[in-house]
């Protein structure tokens, strides 16, 4: 700084500084870069916690009544006791008990009578002493089912069979002789015995499942 004679001055004291202005408005927003590349999968977060118990569905339809499914039993199987010379056109009465819970076969007029309509299975096996035997089944008074059997020499022989019967409630099935000139002893001890069984293989499924019940 020079004075006004034009010699050489001293310099002079700093100013301060300046006031802050003020901010100034927001820019418009850049491009946008490339897209970085993917991170490293994170471990699987804890399970959360249970949410609240929804609401009751809707009632489902009603199921068919569960009788159809468990079918009703019937079943039997007789023996004879001893020696019988059962004369033709009458029932063979078998009357020593294997198995006869249901009581639908009957030892005293040696028939069996059907309580459950459906499909039955029938066997049986004789002991044969003395002659040519004929042995039929009958259901309802006819003939179903024959066996004959030609004796050998010998004391004893076998006659036997079986056939599937569709009953229904009410009918009747049994073994007798078929013909007089036929007729013969049917025999059993204790070491043969002479078998009249049969059961129920399936129920036929009726409209109303209460009318099993009733028969």
């Amino acid at each position: 700084m020079r004075g006004v004679s034009g010699t050489p001055g001293f310099n002079g004291i700093p100013g301060r500084d300046g006031r802050e202005g003020r901010e100034g408005e927001k820019g418009d927003n850049g491009d946008s870069g490339p897209k970085g590349p993917n991170g490293e999968t994170g471990e699987p977060g804890d399970e959360g916690t249970a949410g609240k118990r929804g609401f009751p569905g809707n009632p489902g339809l009603k199921g068919q009544s569960g009788e159809a499914f468990f079918p009703q039993r019937s079943a039997f199987s007789m023996g004879l006791t001893g020696k019988t010379s059962s004369a033709s056109r009458a029932p063979i009465r078998f009357t020593k008990t294997f198995y006869n819970d249901q009581h639908h076969y009957d030892d005293i007029s040696g028939k069996f009578r059907c309580a459950i309509p459906g499909i039955y299975y029938f066997t049986y096996h004789l002991t044969i002493n003395g002659k040519e035997t004929k042995v039929a089944m009958f259901k309802n008074g006819r003939t179903v089912a024959f066996t004959l059997d030609q004796f050998h020499n010998g004391n004893l022989d076998q006659a036997s069979g079986g056939v599937i019967l569709n009953l229904s409630a009410g009918d009747e099935v049994w073994l007798q002789l078929y013909d007089d000139v036929f007729d013969a002893e049917i025999y059993a001890d204790t070491n043969n015995d002479s078998t009249f069984t049969g059961f129920l293989l399936a129920p036929k499924i009726l409209s109303n499942p209460t009318d099993n019940r009733r028969r």
